[in-house]
C-alpha cells in the first residue's frame, strides 16, 4: 500500500483510499449523474439536450450526463450499471435503465459509432455552443419582489434581485407597493405565506401540482451557488396562469439568469440529479467506503465535477437536499430515493451545512 501510494504521489496525483467495493469511490458516487438523467428523460420531463444544458449552465458541469455517456460509450455505461446492480444483489439506486438498453440494442453507442444521444459526423460539433444569458435592461427600480425562505437559495436570490433593481421584501414586511412577484424559496412552516403578485413556488418537497393543486402558480428550482449566467428551471401545470409563467421567466431573466422549462417533479431536473449525487456520497461515507475529503477530491479531480458532492450538499443545505429526496420518495414510492442514514442523522442533529457551520464537513465563519 505504501509503495502504491508513493507511486501515485510520484506521478503528481492525489491518492485516496477506498474499501474494496463496486466502483470504489468515484465510479460509485457518480452513478446518479447518468442514472437519474436517464430517469428524467424516460419520464419525458426533459430531453437529453435540455438535461445536458441544465447540468452545464445550472450546475457548472463541463459536460452533461448524455454527452458523457456518448464519450465513454453507451454500451460501456450500461455494462457498468448492470455490474453494479448484480454485485449489489439488486440495489434500487443502481437499477439499469431500459432506455439505455434500447440505445445499445439499436447500436447507438455514442461517438465511436457516430451516433448516440447526439450525432457525430463530418467533424461538426454535436451541439451548438451555449448562448450567453439575457442581458438585463438597466432599470433603477423594477418594483417589489417578495422572497420568502431562510435557505441559501433564498439568500442568493435576494442578493441578485436587489442588485438588479428590485425592492426585495419578505412576507412579514410592510411593502411600499404591492409585490409584482412573490417567490417562495423555501419558506418554513412558521413564516408568513407569500401573497400578492404572481406566485412562484420552489419545487423541492413535491411537484407543483401537489404544492398548488388547481392553483395558478408557476414552479421553479435552482441550486446554489447561483450567480449571473446561471440557470433556473421553471415548470407549470395546466392551471398555471400564462401571465404568471411569463412573469417568472422575466423575473429570472432580469437577474441575468438562463431559464429552462421542464416537466413537473420534485427537484425538477438538476435538483434531483445533485440530490442523488449527495445521497450516494452519504451512503458511501456512512458505509466507510472513503473519508469525506477523499470522496469530494475524487469527484473533483477524478471526474472534473464542479465541486464535491458532500461539500455541495453542505452549500445547498442538507435539509434542502433531504426535502428533495423525501419528496421524490413520496412521489414515486420507490426505495431508489430513500435518504442515506448519515444524511438524515445530520439534519436531525441540526448540522445543515454551510449556514450552520457544520454538515458533512466543518465550515469556519
Amino acid at each position: 500500500m505504501a509503495l502504491a501510494r508513493a507511486t501515485g504521489a510520484a506521478m503528481g496525483k492525489r491518492v485516496i483510499d477506498a474499501t474494496d467495493t463496486p466502483g470504489f469511490v468515484v465510479n460509485r458516487c457518480n452513478r446518479p449523474f447518468g442514472g437519474e438523467a436517464l430517469r428524467v428523460v424516460s419520464e419525458r420531463l426533459a430531453d437529453p439536450a435540455l438535461v445536458d444544458r441544465i447540468c452545464r449552465l445550472g450546475g457548472g458541469f463541463r459536460m452533461g450526463p448524455f454527452e458523457l455517456m456518448d464519450l465513454v460509450g453507451v454500451d460501456v455505461n450500461l455494462a457498468v450499471a448492470e455490474s453494479f446492480h448484480t454485485l449489489s444483489y439488486g440495489e434500487p439506486r443502481w437499477r439499469p435503465s431500459p432506455l439505455a438498453a434500447r440505445m445499445v440494442a439499436a447500436g447507438l453507442l455514442g461517438r465511436k459509432t457516430g451516433e448516440g444521444w447526439y450525432r457525430y459526423d463530418g467533424g461538426r460539433p454535436h451541439r451548438p455552443d451555449d448562448t450567453p444569458p439575457p442581458l438585463p435592461t438597466p432599470v433603477h427600480h423594477r418594483g417589489v419582489a417578495q422572497i420568502a425562505g431562510d435557505t441559501m437559495l433564498a439568500a442568493e436570490l435576494r442578493g441578485l434581485a436587489a442588485a438588479a433593481g428590485w425592492e426585495v421584501v419578505s412576507p412579514a414586511d410592510v411593502a411600499p407597493a404591492a409585490p409584482a412577484i412573490a417567490i417562495d424559496a423555501g419558506a418554513g412552516p412558521d413564516e408568513a405565506p407569500i401573497q400578492g403578485g404572481h406566485r412562484v413556488l420552489l419545487c423541492a418537497e413535491g411537484p407543483l401540482h401537489a404544492l398548488d393543486p388547481a392553483g395558478g402558480a408557476a414552479g421553479f428550482h435552482a441550486l446554489p451557488p447561483l450567480g449571473p449566467g446561471g440557470l433556473v428551471e421553471l415548470t407549470r401545470t395546466e392551471t398555471t396562469a400564462d401571465s404568471t409563467a411569463a412573469a417568472a421567466e422575466a423575473f429570472f431573466a432580469s437577474l441575468h439568469l438562463h431559464t429552462a422549462w421542464v416537466g413537473d417533479a420534485p427537484g425538477l431536473v438538476l435538483g434531483r440529479i445533485v440530490a442523488q449525487l449527495v445521497n450516494e456520497a452519504a451512503f458511501a461515507l456512512g458505509e466507510g467506503v472513503a473519508a469525506a475529503a477523499d470522496i469530494d477530491d475524487g469527484m473533483v479531480l477524478g471526474l472534473n465535477h464542479p465541486r464535491g458532492p458532500l461539500g455541495w450538499g453542505d452549500l445547498i443545505g442538507l435539509d434542502h437536499v433531504l426535502l428533495i429526496l423525501d419528496g421524490l420518495h413520496d412521489h414515486y414510492r420507490e426505495d431508489r430515493y430513500r435518504a442515506a442514514p448519515r444524511l438524515r442523522a445530520l439534519v436531525d442533529e441540526g448540522r445543515l451545512g454551510t449556514m450552520t457551520g457544520a454538515g458533512f464537513l466543518e465550515h469556519e465563519g
